[in-house]
């Protein structure tokens, strides 16, 4: 009679993190510039956290002064997001895919405003736009239409620095894909609008998404064209930027109260996207 004996595989233990040694941690040197740059970052937020009226800071922030400007920055933000969306994906697909002449210089001209200063852009912006602009000279007589200092300067001016990054942004996911599905689609007889519709945009949206949500912390965040092309009008262009800086002549607690918001904001959005941009270990 012959026995025989089953053996089960133990499960595998867990991984254990391996443990730091000597050469996991940076020269000293590397270490003291690190850490001095984490101070510089974190001085101004100490500024502003030890000067803020925290006993007044609800009734600073309902002041019609900031309802007004918070209500401003945010429709015109999205607006601009939507903007920045609807120009940059196509600019970004006909990049990514499309070879011709002068692509290099189209690339480097619908980038331009993430290196150009604010005010250059503003400024670009009210010659070409304006009342007097080369194509909004003709455009106020035929229409009527004004587009500086008003809602519309706002929106225009903060798309026009925030759809570069929606540009970038989708144009390397665009590169990354896969266009094995894409094909797959289209010998299945799908036509090329629909192939992007079904396939490519649903493979790239979670980089779509991080752009979008970007393009808005760039627009809500904006002040140089925006002052420069639509003015600070309180009530009509003055976004939560441009409060800011006029309430540091008048009301230094209010604008240290706005700023805060938009710490907050700014903060809250980059803890959010961190395992798009940084992935965890």
């Amino acid at each position: 009679m012959t026995s025989t004996t089953t053996s089960t595989s133990a499960p595998e233990p867990a991984r254990r993190p391996a443990r730091r040694t000597a050469r996991d941690l940076p020269p000293w040197p590397v270490a003291l510039l690190a850490c001095i740059g984490v101070v510089l970052f974190a001085l101004p937020l100490v500024g502003l956290v030890a000067r803020a009226p925290w006993t007044g800071l609800w009734t600073h922030l309902s002041s019609r002064f900031v309802v007004d400007a918070a209500v401003l920055s945010v429709v015109s933000s999205i607006a601009a997001a939507a903007v920045a969306a609807l120009v940059g994906v196509p600019l970004a697909w006909v990049l990514a895919r499309v070879s011709f002449p002068g692509r290099s210089a189209v690339r480097a001209l619908v980038t331009l405003p993430m290196v150009l200063p604010p005010v250059v852009g503003g400024a670009a912006l009210l010659f070409a736009l304006g009342r007097r602009g080369v194509v909004g000279g003709p455009l106020h007589d035929a229409t009527g239409l004004l587009l500086p200092y008003s809602i519309w300067g706002v929106i225009l001016a903060n798309a026009f620095v925030a759809t570069p990054l929606v540009i970038l942004t989708v144009e390397g996911a665009l590169r990354n894909l896969d266009r094995r599905y894409e094909h797959a689609a289209a010998t299945l007889g799908a036509s090329r609008l629909r192939v992007l519709w079904r396939v490519t945009l649903p493979m790239i949206g979670p980089a779509l998404g991080v752009a979008v949500v970007v393009a808005w912390a760039r627009a809500l965040g904006e002040f140089g064209a925006t002052v420069t092309f639509a003015g600070s009008l309180g009530g009509r262009t003055q976004t939560l930027p441009l409060a800011v800086f006029v309430a540091l002549e008048s009301n230094r607690d209010a604008a240290v109260a706005i700023s805060l918001v938009l710490v907050a904001l700014s903060l809250g959005l980059l803890i959010a996207l961190r395992d798009r941009w940084w992935p965890s270990r």
